[in-house]
């Protein structure tokens, strides 16, 4: 699904409904004093009507806890078209996952994951690492991919590569930023032997 903020071009293909599962795992070994779990991506599936709208719990185990978070729409928009580019044409094509960890009262008694945004666009999700976000990514099954090939096939033009200037032909620049000038004349002075 694409981020609130960002305003796109909707592209042609009905969007895909997902549901997140996320997982916690036991950690061992001398880190696990200090962080005892963590939480990692489990995967992306088809959401269903059954899964309902609010996360919840599908597994409760002493060392692997799940849980479902549906109610994601996963849109491709063409001025996305060369991150998803960049994902089909990788060697392991896959869904990326902003979450961020959240207090759930009524719902878990201590901060869980919250997935926020699914995407398939390798730029998108480079972004949000830009902004410091945690994203984490988990292949995608071969029909999401060929899905994505086809729209990539159809929307994703090649910028042509704009010749660079050679440095020779950029503008001289002091160190504050003014025009610079260089000359090839001698200068005129009184020399050594001049009286």
């Amino acid at each position: 699904m694409a981020s609130p903020e960002t305003q796109h071009a909707a592209g042609p293909v009905p969007p895909l409904d997902v549901a997140v599962v996320m997982r916690r795992e036991r950690l061992h070994g001398p880190s696990s004093h200090w962080q005892p779990w963590r939480w990692v991506l489990d995967d992306v599936v088809p959401d269903e009507p059954g899964f309902g709208r609010a996360p919840r719990l599908l597994h409760d185990g002493e060392e692997v806890q799940r849980w479902l978070h549906p109610g994601f729409q996963v849109e491709l928009f063409r001025d996305e078209a060369e991150g998803y580019h960049l994902n089909v044409s990788s060697p392991a094509p896959c869904w990326f996952v902003l979450w961020r960890m959240e207090e759930t009262p009524g719902l878990a008694p201590e901060p869980i994951p919250r997935p926020v945004i699914v995407t398939l666009s390798y730029s998108e999700a480079g972004r949000w690492l830009d902004a410091q976000e945690t994203v984490e990514q988990i292949a995608a099954p071969p029909e999401v991919v060929d899905w994505l090939r086809a729209f990539v096939d159809e929307h994703y033009v090649v910028e042509p590569k704009r010749r660079k200037r050679p440095e020779s032909f950029r503008p001289l620049m002091d160190r504050f930023g003014n025009a610079a000038t260089v000359s090839t004349e001698k200068k005129r002075g009184r020399g050594a032997g001049d009286v």
